[in-house]
């Protein structure tokens, strides 16, 4: 399967969100390359715990700085975070009934790839020209 590339478009402009957008791209290439070799059924469950601990964390960060800095858009951003983790949630139910099998990997891979892609270039992207204005320069 092919690896997903960070490229600079992904980039929000805001080191902390930024670095731990590429760590979930790291998360996903292993599973990924564990895929090629056949070894994606193994992988997923690490990768899952992974992805129930990343959402907590990432999303309260930047839900932390769309209130410090007022982003107008937060309620919105907020839900997509939201309706995330109610998949992810029931994603996750689906694969502790079912078994980590292929569909899983597959299934796994569609909903990280298509939020990256979605979420990042568009809202994530938005928040970061937002803050960029209004954050003090590092």
């Amino acid at each position: 399967m092919p690896q997903i590339e960070w490229l600079d478009q992904y980039s929000v402009g805001v080191e902390s969100i930024d670095n731990q957008h590429k760590e979930l791209f790291e998360r996903i290439n292993r599973l990924l390359d564990a895929c090629a070799q056949g070894e994606g059924k193994k992988v997923l469950p690490e990768v899952l715990d992974f992805l129930g601990d990343y959402v907590v964390f990432h999303f309260s960060t930047e839900e932390k700085y769309m209130k410090e800095y007022l982003y107008p858009e937060y309620l919105a951003h907020k839900k997509e975070h939201d309706n995330f983790v109610e998949t992810y949630k029931k994603f996750r139910e689906e694969i502790e009934k079912e078994g980590a099998g292929v569909s899983a990997v597959i299934k796994t891979n569609r909903l990280v790839v298509d939020w990256l892609k979605n979420h990042i270039l568009g809202t994530d992207r938005k928040l970061g020209a937002f803050l960029k204005e209004k954050m003090p320069s590092k």
